[in-house]
């Protein structure tokens, strides 16, 4: 029987494996793998013993210290030099509980006022208020200060009057060519004002004053002749206006507005102002037009004594 060759394979062509060879390969290449995964680490070798002759021996325990010997007392001190006791100081009292001091009294009502007297109480010390002044006196000082007069009746009209007006007639020195019917109080003021004007045309005019021009004293009307105005002074008999002076050897000077810095204007402004120390109100030209030509004099009362001097 003839051999079975196998079929010759050119060069260059691979060699198959088959089945067996593979599982073969597989087989040792894990047999050389499991080895070297199980192989454990080799153990630390101990060191050779030390010899007898280099072991040292135990230490011996330490010896317990001797006790120290006592140290011996003080002697007991004499008895002389030991200070007295001190007596105990004494407890303190108690302190006393302070009495409650009683409530004081109320405080006295203040005193009450004297009663006010009869005469001042009620009616009478209403009359007080409104009585008329002392004319009695009063006329006294106008004889004392040279003026001519004479006492007239009480005056009533209406609204209008005057308790005991007088009639002027003449000043010491000075003529009234107008009476003037005026209450006392009243007449005394323009004779006062009056020996104020006398020095004022002596230092002014250089001549002596020898009268004063009256445009109305005591008439019923009201203010600036207004019927439905207030009551003006003159219908009391308590004021007067005054028109012209007359000095001597001089014309009359009417109370206008004169040139300014001439002796007239001078004189003129002299009287006015003067005027204000006597008369609660004094009015003229430039205060208005009711007053332009003529100076109006009176002596109505004002609350806290306030004067009008325009």
């Amino acid at each position: 029987m003839r051999a079975r060759r196998d079929p010759v394979r050119s060069e260059g062509s691979p060699r198959r494996a088959g089945p067996g060879a593979k599982l073969a390969l597989l087989l040792l290449l894990a047999t050389a793998a499991a080895p070297q995964a199980r192989a454990e680490p080799a153990a630390v070798p101990l060191p050779p013993e030390r010899p007898q002759d280099l072991k040292s021996a135990a230490p011996a325990p330490a010896a317990a210290p001797a006790p120290a010997p006592e140290t011996p007392l003080p002697p007991e001190r004499p008895p002389e030099l030991n200070p007295e006791p001190k007596p105990a100081a004494p407890e303190p009292a108690p302190a006393a509980e302070a009495p409650v001091p009683a409530p004081a009294p109320p405080p006295a009502p203040p005193p009450l006022p004297p009663a006010r007297p009869p005469e001042l109480s009620g009616e009478a010390a209403l009359a007080l208020k409104v009585a008329a002044p002392d004319d009695g006196a009063c006329r006294v000082r106008l004889k004392r200060l040279g003026a001519s007069f004479e006492a007239l009746p009480r005056i009533e009209n209406g609204q209008c009057g005057a308790a005991s007006p007088v009639k002027l007639t003449a000043l010491e020195g000075v003529a009234l060519p107008q009476s003037a019917t005026l209450v006392c109080g009243a007449a005394e003021a323009l004779v006062r004002w009056a020996t104020e004007v006398q020095a004022a045309a002596e230092s002014e005019l250089g001549a002596p004053l020898k009268a004063i021009a009256i445009g109305t004293s005591y008439e019923c009307r009201g203010q600036n002749h207004d019927r439905d105005a207030k009551l003006s002074e003159h219908a009391y008999a308590n004021g007067i206006d005054v028109m012209s002076f007359s000095v001597e050897g001089r014309t009359a000077i009417p109370v206008t507005a004169a040139a300014a810095g001439t002796p007239e204007a001078r004189f003129l402004a002299a009287a006015r102002s003067r005027a204000c120390g006597f008369f609660r109100t004094v009015l003229g030209p430039g205060s208005d037009a009711a007053h332009a030509n003529h100076l109006h004099l009176d002596e109505r009362e004002r609350s806290s004594g306030h004067r009008l001097c325009q």
